[in-house]
């Protein structure tokens, strides 16, 4: 199972990917957490992204997929993966898509949380509000004010994946506003669909082929060939004439005799 999950900010992704990764035994692929892990491990790719961030810049794309690139060739990828904030833009995604092709891997699905950005703000500032009545101390990143920057950065870099993906007949969009348990079953049951589509449709490709008429009967050699021909030539010949005795040519009539040869 091969997947990408998309959604704004507090859709619940991060949930619902660990719920798939438990259930399917998939790997969950963070961008950062590879970043980090290739940087730790002293790789071609991780230095590169070491000296990029050293520098204070942003990594790029091209690191980014070289990155997830070396991730999918480890012998844990067999089970198969779930991208949860990644792609983050269309590039991004045309990237990923030729990396896949190259080697060959098949994305299964992009399922998207679909929610209510007024909705995941009142919920926002509702923990916000219960979290300081209790005196605990708020996040700088989970304030209303900054999911607001947050969301506007999703629809105009990440939203148009849906299009994206839509084109490409990848996309799932799920309710993201149900509980976090209606919103597991609707994933879980739209995915096995796909996995029955799937064995379907490979069950009808293998009996097409068994299916396959035999291959006609080769051609006669080349001898029996050529001498059926000879025969067919033969026929169409007109019959020759009758040879003579000695020297192979045709018989003459007998010469008259002449009035002297009569008298004797």
């Amino acid at each position: 199972m091969r997947l990408i999950l998309l959604g704004p900010p507090g859709a619940g992704k991060g949930t619902q990917a660990q719920r798939l990764v438990a259930k399917h035994g998939i790997i969950q692929l963070s961008t950062g957490d590879m970043l980090r892990a290739a940087v730790a491990a002293g790789t071609p790719v991780g230095l590169q992204a070491k000296e990029v961030m050293a520098s204070g810049g942003l990594v790029s794309d091209e690191i980014v997929i070289s990155i997830i690139s070396d991730r999918l060739d480890q012998p844990d990828m067999k089970n198969g993966f779930i991208l949860d904030g990644f792609p983050r833009t269309v590039p991004q995604a045309a990237a990923l898509d030729d990396l896949l092709k190259k080697k060959h891997i098949k994305l299964d699905a992009v399922v998207e949380l679909r929610v209510n950005e007024s909705a995941l703000l009142q919920r926002v500032e509702t923990r916000v509000a219960e979290m300081r009545a209790r005196g605990e101390e708020v996040r700088i990143d989970d304030t209303p004010e900054e999911l607001a920057k947050r969301l506007a950065q999703y629809r105009s870099l990440t939203e148009p994946l849906i299009h994206y993906y839509s084109e490409r007949r990848k996309l799932l969009t799920v309710d993201g506003m149900m509980t976090i348990e209606q919103v597991t079953r609707e994933i879980n049951r739209i995915l096995a669909a796909i996995g029955a589509t799937e064995a379907k449709a490979a069950a009808k490709k293998a009996l097409a082929k068994k299916a396959k008429p035999a291959k006609a009967v080769k051609k006669p050699a080349k001898a029996a060939r050529k001498a059926a021909k000879g025969a067919k030539t033969a026929a169409r010949r007109p019959a020759k004439a009758p040879r003579g005795k000695g020297n192979g040519r045709a018989a003459k009539p007998a010469k008259k005799l002449t009035k002297k040869r009569a008298k004797r």
